[in-house]
């Protein structure tokens, strides 16, 4: 009469049975003090009880974080099969990993990680056939892993290698010298570098640095006055020349290159994350100074070399999906440019000088091309690609014919060829073995109408013969903003989901980069809505299309992408069972008044000028929580040397949406330790993150992973 029940089955009903017991007993969060603490704007007073946890250094925010944490890893460590998603994640990443590999003088430079290594490690080697030796070790550097490399400058003799390093994912870096031919490390230091540059020019190199900042206030107080030094080799940091800042100007940055054969010193100025004016100096021409050949900020250029003393550009001036133009230094009036390469149909991503030509990548939406040119622009060939993917880019000397380049996809893990310009060939030079059957999935692209009936489109990705029957468990991922443009790419810890019958779905939403200038412009400042937009419709298609459904619907993103997770759960909190809002820009009344936060004011605008100020109100995620919703299930991230997105923005988030929320789907915070932004994480706490995601959307949709 009954079925015998077999331990899968006895172990799901279990699972069942737990998941609806602890549903039905709602966590106890720890107690929030709220101060009586208020902002007017244009005669608005909007309340800020929270303001205290903006202190990080404080003994009262630090014991907050401790007894959110214990909470949280509380909660988590009760998933049964959080165990299993951490051995398989593990199992996942110990592969051998390969960067593309590039050519200064004799020698060849690249990264490789052996599987489990919790940073990569820069390898070196004379010639394509020459034995490989290591040149720089990060986990030597700390026992953690929690130093990671940045930015690399080798010197055009090829003889030293300046290299960044950060601590615990903080913008902050330091700056080392070593010489390449015995690995010695030299004395040269240099402290307090962000957003900068390494370019050599003679006996040493140019950087980028504030002043140090007051003790306590590293990784909270506004980053202002940039300035541009030169360091030469064996002298102390306090030697160091001041080449250029503004004292006018606190809130403008400036980053330094030079060409290939250091002729031109390219000084370039920003005041948000888009848009740059551009300075040169010829280093032929004694006693020459900077020369401004692009005024203001309306528009975005770089300088990819020069050729015969006139500078190749790349620029959306006059030009929204990008174009390339040789501007002469002496008559730099955009009148006066040679147009090389003309603006087309898709968007140009970035131009190389390779082997006597130019190669030029694209994005036609959203998957990368690309054409290789001659030299006065004329398009010859196209380079066919192995699939629908993201190309690397490429990386070659415009002298020699060899070049590489890296490609993956959603299911095509992140392989590198070794690509030759004559032929417009390439072969596999490095391919990775994993644990993993590509035939096993299935992408599709599709275009979809959001609320104003603008045709946004997206990649969905699942395991053949899935079954629409609004019963898989799906992550639907976006970010929308800065002029950023998503692409199909390979993830390891994705597979988890995939792999378990889920659906990973990513949307190319407005404010993003992959239509060009106009559609970032469609989701930037007053119209940051669209993007919200665009990504709740993405939702509601994919119910529509029976892929899911609001019980098995997860969201993500992080940064601007965690605002666009906190907006989406503010507006339509019935939509998804759970959300991810990652080390998210979530108090948009206050964003600009920390660290670098004030750059992002082109795509947000501020709540200084009153029309900003009531768009920015109005879908503020700190500021839209309302009483009594039953929000999702959500899993806020950060970390405590984020100095990018500063924690505070989620703390205050989660204190807010602790006392707003009414319902059983907990709402925590996740509170890293030693980790920043995201950049230089090890693996190790990759792994770590990366289990505990997979763990509590399983877990609050009822689904039981294979393992």
């Amino acid at each position: 009469m009954f079925k015998k029940l077999t331990f899968y089955g006895v172990l799901s009903i279990a699972l069942l049975l737990m998941t609806q017991c602890t549903q039905e007993r709602p966590l106890q969060y720890p107690e929030t003090r709220m101060d009586d603490i208020a902002d007017t704007y244009f005669g608005i007073e909007v309340a800020d009880p929270y303001r205290w946890l903006e202190d990080d250094n404080s003994a009262e925010t630090k014991a907050w974080v401790t007894a959110q944490n214990e909470v949280t890893f509380g909660y988590l460590e009760n998933i049964p099969f959080r165990s299993k998603i951490n051995d398989r994640l593990t199992d996942l990443w110990n592969y051998e990993r390969y960067s593309t590999p590039w050519k200064k003088g004799d020698y060849y430079f690249y990264y490789k990680n052996d599987g489990m290594q919790n940073q990569s490690v820069l390898y070196v080697r004379e010639g394509l056939e020459g034995e490989s030796r290591v040149l720089l070790d990060p986990n030597a550097m700390s026992e953690e892993g929690i130093i990671s490399i940045g930015r690399l400058g080798i010197s055009n003799d090829s003889k030293y290698l300046a290299y960044s390093t950060s601590k615990g994912g903080s913008d902050w870096n330091e700056i080392f010298v070593l010489e390449i031919a015995t690995g010695k490390i030299l004395e040269d230091h240099i402290r307090w570098v962000k957003f900068s540059n390494i370019a050599w020019k003679g006996e040493g190199f140019y950087y980028s640095r504030y002043d140090e900042p007051a003790s306590g206030e590293e990784l909270s107080a506004a980053n202002e006055f940039h300035k541009v030094y030169y360091h030469k080799l064996g002298t102390s940091q306090e030697h160091d020349r001041l080449v250029y800042w503004n004292p006018n100007h606190p809130r403008r940055n400036y980053g330094v290159a030079t060409t290939d054969d250091e002729r031109f010193v390219i000084l370039s100025e920003s005041q948000s994350t888009m848009g740059n004016a551009l300075y040169v100096k010829d280093n032929t021409k004694p006693g020459a100074d900077f020369v401004k050949i692009i005024d203001g900020f309306e528009y975005s250029n770089n300088v990819i070399d020069h050729i015969d003393g006139k500078l190749l550009v790349m620029t959306n001036h006059s030009a929204p999906m990008n174009r390339v133009v040789l501007i002469d230094p002496a008559r730099p009036a955009p009148s006066d440019w040679k147009e090389i390469i003309p603006e087309s149909g898709n968007v140009l991503r970035g131009s190389s000088l390779i082997g006597g030509k130019i190669i030029s990548t694209y994005l036609q939406d959203a998957h990368s091309k690309a054409y290789i040119h001659a030299m006065d622009g004329t398009k010859e060939a196209e380079v066919e690609l192995p699939a629908l993917g993201s190309l690397g880019g490429f990386s070659g000397n415009k002298d020699e014919n060899t070049a590489f380049f890296s490609f993956s996809s959603f299911n095509f893990p992140s392989t590198v060829f070794k690509f030759d310009v004559n032929t417009n060939s390439y072969e596999e030079y490095f391919a990775p073995e994993l644990d993993f059957t590509p035939e096993d999935y299935e992408i599709r692209q599709v275009f979809y109408s959001s609320k104003d009936g603008t045709q946004v489109p997206m990649f969905i990705v699942h395991k053949k013969g899935l079954k629409l029957n609004g019963q898989n468990p799906t992550l639907l991922y976006g970010y929308g903003g800065f002029d950023v443009s998503l692409t199909p790419g390979f993830s390891l810890s994705r597979l988890i989901l995939l792999e378990n019958g889920g659906v990973y779905v990513m949307a190319n939403l407005r404010g993003g980069g992959e239509y060009g200038k106009a559609w970032h412009d469609a989701g930037r400042q007053l119209n940051r809505q669209n993007v919200f937009d665009d990504f709740i419709a993405a939702a509601e298609y994919l119910i529509e299309e029976g892929y899911t459904s609001p019980e098995k619907l997860a969201i993500q993103g992080g940064s601007n992408g965690g605002l666009l997770v906190g907006a989406a759960m503010a507006q339509r909190p019935e939509l998804f069972k759970v959300a991810f809002p990652a080390v998210g820009v979530l108090d948009m009344l206050r964003y600009h008044l920390f660290t670098i936060g004030w750059a992002w004011a082109d795509d947000y605008g501020t709540s200084e000028e009153e029309v900003h100020f009531h768009n920015l109100y109005s879908y503020s995620p700190l500021h839209n929580l309302e009483q009594g919703v039953n929000y999702p299930a959500t899993l806020i991230t950060t970390a405590d040397h984020d100095d990018r997105v500063v924690p505070a923005h989620s703390f205050k988030f989660a204190a807010e949406l602790q006392r707003r929320h009414e319902g059983n789907n907990p709402v925590l915070i996740r509170i890293d330790v030693d980790a920043g932004h995201g950049a230089g994480k090890p693996i190790s706490k990759v792994i770590e993150e990366q289990t505990d995601i997979w763990s509590f959307m399983f877990y609050n949709m009822g689904v039981k992973p294979r393992y």
